[in-house]
């Protein structure tokens, strides 16, 4: 297999700790096809009451993952920024799911928001019974993919800013996502302002997140700085990776839920205040001991080495080292392991970090026997993050290590 001839050439001294990562062949791509074709069918089937986004993500030069509520490169650069052309509400009673609506539920809607400038009229039924009326102006999308869309609108009422993501909904199923961000309550997660649900003409139904609107994400924040050849200061470093940690352990340890997704395009900013939110949870589940999840996880540059090792049984540690990963990224001004593929980003971290041990892959995955790893030493960290104080080296230490436990 070549990922084991490059691993070999790299411990022989063949190939260069710094080399971008070299060609792939037609037959490991061949390879990746089918287990790509073989993982997406797992999804469908873990991920039944939510859509989780694609694997296919680009380098940072690229742009940021069709998931986001960011701005998509290629209508920034063709200046179109059309709304979806179906938004109809459904009637009450035309949703099995009415727990989901009972202190958010829509049941007014004039104006189907197809185009910026069109309004969409909801009449929310809260606790006390009593309706409130909406209104929304479409402005412009700012984030489409495989999930659905997001699109900026302003609350007519009261001149607020807001996103509104809308995902295709099963009907036989609740959303994941919704029910996990109705439990959300932290300053450093996006805020969930209501919801309600459209058809097409089609009769597919839509679930539509009202959120709050974050202007930037870290991942903008980040390239700012690339393309003027700056590295980002450091107490912005620090700021950014404190926020993320305290929402991290709000949701670990408080409500049980693992986000899988953390990477720079999911973690909006406030350029002001530089206050950070974790958005996009359309992957984020509670993670039952015993119960098997799907591996095939979390964008590529952030995947923790136990999902590559197609671990079924993670941990909330996962979201740590995509953590690390993005700690990193902004010391370095580029992401620490750009995997080409998902077999080459298991390339990329052993030639940081060195073969795991026997050890080490028995607790990522206790089912994974098919290789025995050329020994490739780590390299120094002082090396790949130079100029960097002491408290920073710990944390980069503690963030990757390849056990979970």
């Amino acid at each position: 297999m070549n990922v084991m001839r490059r691993l070999k050439s790299i411990a022989s001294g063949r190939s260069s700790v710094s080399d971008p990562g070299g060609d792939i062949s037609l037959k490991r791509l061949k390879i990746e096809q089918k287990v790509d074709h073989r993982v997406d069918i797992e999804i469908q089937m873990e991920e039944r009451c939510t859509i989780a986004p694609k694997d296919d993500v680009t380098s940072t030069s690229e742009g940021s993952d069709a998931s986001t509520l960011t701005v998509d490169t290629r209508q920034e650069k063709s200046g179109k920024k059309e709304l979806p052309n179906e938004m109809r509400i459904r009637e009450k009673n035309s949703y099995d799911h009415e727990d989901d609506l009972k202190d958010m539920e829509p049941t007014v809607v004039s104006g189907n928001g197809t185009e910026t400038g069109q309004i969409i009229v909801t009449t929310l039924s809260g606790r006390n019974g009593q309706k409130q009326t909406l209104s929304y102006m479409a402005e412009r999308v700012v984030g489409t993919g495989s999930f659905g869309v997001v699109f900026q609108a302003k609350c007519l009422e009261t001149g607020e800013s807001v996103a509104i993501k809308k995902v295709l909904q099963d009907r036989r199923y609740k959303n994941r996502e919704l029910q996990i961000m109705r439990m959300l309550d932290h300053p450093n997660a996006v805020h969930l302002r209501h919801c309600f649900y459209s058809t097409t003409e089609k009769n597919e139904v839509y679930l539509n997140l009202v959120l709050e609107y974050v202007s930037e994400t870290v991942y903008r924040v980040s390239r700012h700085y690339s393309r003027v050849n700056h590295h980002m200061p450091i107490i912005y470093v620090q700021l950014y990776t404190y926020q993320i940690c305290r929402a991290l352990n709000y949701m670990h340890n408080v409500i049980g839920v693992c986000h899988r997704d953390i990477k720079p395009q999911n973690l909006l900013v406030n350029p002001h205040t530089h206050q950070l939110k974790i958005c996009d949870f359309g992957s984020a589940k509670m993670l039952v001991p015993g119960e098997p999840n799907i591996a095939y996880i979390c964008s590529r540059y952030y995947r923790a080495p136990e999902l590559i090792f197609g671990a079924t049984e993670y941990t909330t540690a996962i979201d740590m080292w995509s953590a690390g990963c993005v700690f990193a990224e902004l010391l370095l001004g580029q992401p620490l392991f750009p995997g080409e593929s998902g077999v080459d980003q298991l390339v990329e971290i052993i030639k940081i970090l060195g073969s795991p041990t026997r050890e080490e892959i028995r607790c990522m995955n206790p089912n994974y026997t098919e290789f025995k790893f050329p020994q490739i030493k780590a390299h120094p960290w002082h090396k790949v993050c130079y100029k960097l104080s002491s408290i920073v080296f710990i944390y980069i230490l503690v963030s990757f290590v390849c056990s979970p436990r």
